[in-house]
């Protein structure tokens, strides 16, 4: 657990969520305070806590938390294979809200490729799981 950023993510369920982001998206449990409702989980370097919305926990809050969770941010998370990923989502039922897709993004006088996709866990969090591939001159053409 070393990553200098960490999100912590609120959840209605924790066994529902942890059942998504374990056995479906294939990250680990690094460490877990059932007591409070809590799980710390790493996945190949990313790294995110998951803590039950209405548990006995300390909550960081704002505002009231309405469904769907997350609203106005996505999380990029760098994975090997997207594809693979993708296949084990389709194989767990859950379709993506982006599908797959190839972009290039501009980076100053590059272009930085992406093979990505976007879904949303069981309380609307967006996950934008992507392979690096590299970069490219700057061609104008983006899309």
């Amino acid at each position: 657990m070393t990553a200098p950023l960490v999100p912590e993510l609120d959840v209605r369920d924790l066994d529902r969520s942890l059942a998504f982001y374990v056995e479906v998206l294939g990250f680990r449990i690094a460490h877990q305070r059932p007591e409070e409702g809590f799980a710390y989980l790493e996945r190949d370097g990313a790294e995110l806590m998951l803590e039950t919305a209405q548990g006995p926990g300390r909550r960081f809050r704002t505002a009231a938390l309405e469904p769907p969770f997350g609203r106005g941010m996505n999380l990029q998370i760098r994975v090997a294979d997207a594809p693979g990923l993708l296949a084990s989502l389709a194989a767990a039922g859950r379709l993506p809200l982006i599908p797959l897709e190839t972009r290039w993004y501009r980076a100053g006088h590059v272009e930085l490729g992406n093979r990505q996709f976007v879904v949303a866990d069981p309380d609307g969090y967006l996950l934008r799981f992507f392979e690096d591939l590299g970069e490219r001159p700057l061609t104008g053409d983006l899309a």
